[in-house]
């Protein structure tokens, strides 16, 4: 019964497989390669994700996009390479549920992305608050903001 929830075919799989090969090409430059072990794991993942998420997806998936997004981030190395990317996906369904599907896909990736960079500073567990306060329209305190600030200086 739960595999009635994913139906997702070995071409989509296939497809999906292809997608996260191909961003080897973009991430190579800043160290960053999927074995093809790493990317069966990727999308098992995904599928956990969309099961725990109760969600559906049909083509490839969203990894490759968040791959192409965060790809040059100073806080994602080749030794966690493969877990961000997984966490990262879980935490991508999650917001999608929580806003609602209020937001595109390419929004909610921007906005991950920002977050995780800045405020974040690679944080998966504070990026999640950080777009969970956004999506709720939430402000942070003028402190909170300068705590999570690289450029800010104490006086």
């Amino acid at each position: 019964m739960d595999d009635l929830l994913l139906p997702e075919s070995d071409d989509m799989q296939a497809a999906a497989a292809r997608e996260l090969r191909t961003c080897n090409a973009l991430t190579e430059r800043y160290g960053l390669e999927l074995s093809e072990e790493q990317i069966q794991n990727i999308m098992r993942r995904r599928r956990e994700a969309l099961k725990n998420t109760g969600r559906v997806e049909f083509g490839s998936g969203i990894a490759h996009k968040l791959i192409q997004s965060f790809c040059d981030s100073p806080y994602l190395m080749q030794d966690d390479y493969e877990q961000i990317v997984s966490e990262l996906q879980e935490i991508f369904y999650f917001l999608k549920n929580e806003s609602e599907d209020r937001i595109s896909d390419d929004d909610l990736i921007e906005w991950m992305t920002k977050g995780f960079n800045g405020k974040a500073h690679g944080s998966l567990t504070y990026l999640t608050d950080i777009v969970l306060k956004e999506l709720s329209g939430e402000s942070e305190t003028e402190e909170e903001e300068n705590l999570y600030d690289p450029d800010f200086e104490e006086l």
